[in-house]
Parts: structure tokens; C-alpha cells; sequence
């Protein structure tokens, strides 16, 4: 059994949808960002947290590569080819997805308005165009960026698509819609969407 601390409705849905995909039992705190429950594990008071047993771990992507590595799924093995070009995606979804969402988002509405850059918008949409364009290019044909196998990846950058489709941003027809809509109809994406729902408002 693990515990989630964090609201399901931003980055600690992640590690939901992990931990739906694994098959694993959790029970989640739903603790906002510099909470007394989120400052108890992580000095920088940000969710999400995962308890497992005494031990926390945080930030979000360490947290789901640390679960497909110990059950086993949603990765390749460390040390191959295979993990090495997964881990490229991780990054590239990291780097040139989340950081240019994760900016627009800092710029909107997290940081105080008076330290926002009030311009950020275009540039943002303007690296998230070129990003897009990368992904198709370098997923091709494929169902999912490592192939036929649903990875660590792919769970990053459906989780980003829904941000944004929020922010409005473009996601490209064809390819890149088709790759999404696959992602997020998947069964534990949805199971997880549904306990989100749930968290809603709280």
C-alpha cells in the first residue's frame, strides 16, 4: 500500500495514473502545495510525495520511474538501449513540454502578478509548435513513443496534453491527436480521471 500526498488535480495525478496502470493499492492525502503534510517530506513544500513504507520520495518523475522500476512495467530495464532512448523521451517530454507549459502556467496565474512576464504567451506557444513538431517526427508510425509499449513517457506527455488543451494551445491534427486520444482512452487513465473527480474542489 502507498500513500499519495497531493491533490489529484495537478502534478500528483501522475503518480494516480501510475500507480492505476501498476495495479497497486494507495490511499491519497490530498495536500496542496506548501502544506503542513507537503513541507513534512519536502522542504520546497511542493507535491507530489509518495510513502513508501518510512520512505518518501518526491517529485513527480523520479516517483513514476521508481514504480515502473520496481513493478516492473511502463519501463525497459536499465541499462539497455531500449531504457537509454526511453529516458530521452523523458527528458524530452520534461524539457520541451512541461517546462514550456509549466512556464506559461508560472506566468498566468502561479507567481505573483507583479513579478509575471506579461508577454511570455507567444513564446511559449511558439516552443510548444516546435515541440510538436519534434514529437511527430519522432514517433512516426508508432503507438507510442517506445513502439507498441506503453512507457513512462507517454504517461508524461498525456498528462501534459491536458494541460494544454487548457491553456489553449494547438495540438496538431493527425498524428499527434490520434497518439493523445490514445493515450488518454486508456482504461487506467480513465480510472484515474474518475478518482480525480472526486478531489475536486477539495
Amino acid at each position: 500500500m502507498y500513500t499519495l500526498i497531493g491533490t489529484p488535480a495537478a502534478r500528483p495525478f501522475r503518480v494516480l495514473w501510475a500507480l492505476e496502470e501498476l495495479g497497486q493499492k494507495y490511499d491519497i492525502v490530498p495536500a496542496k502545495p506548501q502544506s503542513k503534510e507537503a513541507l513534512q517530506y519536502n522542504p520546497a513544500g511542493k507535491v507530489p510525495i509518495l510513502l513508501d513504507g518510512d520512505n518518501a520520495i518526491i517529485d513527480s518523475v523520479a516517483i513514476i520511474q521508481y514504480l515502473a522500476d520496481k513493478h516492473g512495467d511502463l519501463t525497459y530495464p536499465a541499462g539497455t538501449i531500449e531504457r537509454a532512448q526511453q529516458d530521452s523521451f523523458t527528458q524530452f517530454a520534461c524539457d520541451d513540454i512541461d517546462g514550456v507549459l509549466w512556464t506559461m502556467a508560472k506566468n498566468s496565474f502561479v507567481l505573483p502578478e507583479e513579478v509575471r512576464a506579461p508577454d511570455v504567451r507567444k513564446a511559449c506557444e511558439y516552443d510548444f509548435a516546435l515541440s510538436m513538431t519534434a514529437l511527430e517526427k519522432r514517433l512516426g508510425d508508432s503507438a507510442y513513443v517506445m513502439g507498441d509499449r506503453f512507457t513512462i513517457p507517454d504517461l508524461l506527455i498525456g498528462h501534459c496534453a491536458g494541460w494544454a488543451e487548457n491553456a489553449k494551445f494547438t495540438l496538431p491534427d493527425g498524428r499527434i491527436t490520434n497518439y493523445i486520444e490514445r493515450i488518454r482512452s486508456r482504461p487506467a487513465f480513465i480510472r484515474s480521471s474518475d478518482v480525480r473527480q472526486t478531489y475536486s474542489g477539495k
